[in-house]
């Protein structure tokens, strides 16, 4: 079972710019403290989809790379065959607007009833620690 967010939110007219979010705006039309996280996606010209990802209520106002959310919205968009298939590898970009450009590749098709995810990209360390 893949779970994120049943809050999806998708506009096929702005494909040129990265949506400018209000968030305090954005926090009041969605009661993220509510629901906990968003995901909102819109189809991008550079790349297949841009990304953005909120998660205030777990302490992080927004993420720049977010491979379990990422995952889920692969699910989703082949769910519903949002680009007119039931099997999605495309490109997304997530992070733009908080200064960590981040390029996630996503994979997922119908499998024997189950839907296959991948998600994939480069990485590097932004914070290093042990825990005693």
């Amino acid at each position: 079972m893949l779970t994120f967010s049943n809050n999806y939110i998708r506009n096929k007219n702005l494909q040129n710019n990265t949506p400018k979010i209000n968030k305090e705006k954005y926090k009041f039309k969605f009661k993220l403290k509510q629901c906990g996280r968003v995901l909102i996606f819109i189809r991008y010209k550079g790349n297949d989809l841009s990304v953005r990802v909120f998660v205030d209520y777990y302490g992080i106002p927004e993420d720049p790379a977010t491979g379990s959310g990422n995952g889920c919205l692969a699910a989703y968009l082949v769910n519903h065959e949002y680009f007119g298939k039931t099997e999605v590898d495309i490109r997304v970009e997530q992070g733009y607007e908080v200064g960590r450009p981040s390029l996630l590749l996503l994979r997922a098709r119908h499998d024997k009833g189950e839907i296959r995810v991948s998600v994939g990209g480069k990485a590097f360390i932004v914070a290093k620690g042990e825990l005693v």
